[in-house]
């Protein structure tokens, strides 16, 4: 299939203002995603449509990446996501955003993951459309073009203002955990969290998935001051990208 691309590149079904009807679907890597769940939550949600082969989304993805990146990894205000054609399946969109995407790149869902019915829904003219839907479940921008860097994304926001956060693992107290780091990333089975400790106390680590539920939780008692080695199981979750949580809870 070929597909045009144009400075008119927008969706063509939903009106700016529209509500946008619910969708649920499958990223490449096994996480499933929700519209309304992260509406529900009052964020707004960024749809990147593309194709494997689609020279201008190879070069714009980028930016997409840095995008998601800045604003914490959908772990804040802003939710970035890439639906493909339906063409790709899941190893062609994998080695898109191996090959093009950057690092750490937003959840990619191919046709195995029911981009194709999200694709049918918007309808866009051309590729790649980035669009923008608010926490209202309205269409905020249905064309934000170009996007030849993150500030070009940005100017699609209008009123707006998503929180700029870090995507790196979170450790709360600050003054008490420090110099936290986990690997191997990705990992399959297990990983290990290696971290600081200024006072003795109780810790808790938790595994957090994409829509800031908990599905995992450890709790280590009476940890002297110091550096820790703790390798933590996560072999029963699916697969996806997940944020992991270093809690003193007590000196």
């Amino acid at each position: 299939t070929t597909l045009g691309f144009s400075s008119f590149a927008q969706v063509q079904d939903y009106s700016v203002g529209q509500t946008v009807t619910d969708f649920t679907v499958t990223d490449i890597h096994g996480q499933t995603h929700n519209l309304y769940d992260y509406t529900s939550q009052g964020k707004y949600v960024m749809l990147d449509f593309f194709f494997v082969a689609c020279a201008p989304c190879q070069a714009t993805v980028p930016n997409f990446t840095d995008l998601y990146n800045k604003y914490g990894c959908n772990e804040g205000d802003l939710v970035c996501i890439s639906i493909n054609t339906g063409e790709d399946n899941d190893a062609a969109v994998q080695s898109f955003e191996t090959t093009y995407s950057g690092t750490n790149p937003a959840p990619a869902v191919s046709g195995d993951g029911g981009s194709t019915a999200v694709n049918t829904a918007f309808n866009p003219a051309a590729y790649p459309t980035y669009c923008l839907i608010g926490s209202d479940n309205k269409l905020k921008n249905a064309d934000i073009w170009p996007a030849s860097s993150v500030a070009d994304l940005e100017s699609g926001f209008g009123s707006f203002s998503p929180t700029v956060m870090s995507c790196a693992t979170s450790v709360e107290d600050e003054e008490v955990i420090s110099d936290a780091t986990l690997y191997p990333n990705p990992a399959k089975d297990e990983f290990s969290a290696e971290f600081y400790l200024a006072n003795s106390g109780d810790v808790e680590i938790q595994i957090v998935d994409v829509v800031g539920k908990i599905v995992s939780t450890e709790s280590h008692q009476s940890l002297a001051s110091g550096e820790h080695k703790l390798s933590l199981d996560c072999s029963d979750l699916e697969s996806g990208n997940y944020m992991v949580n270093i809690i003193m809870q007590g000196e």
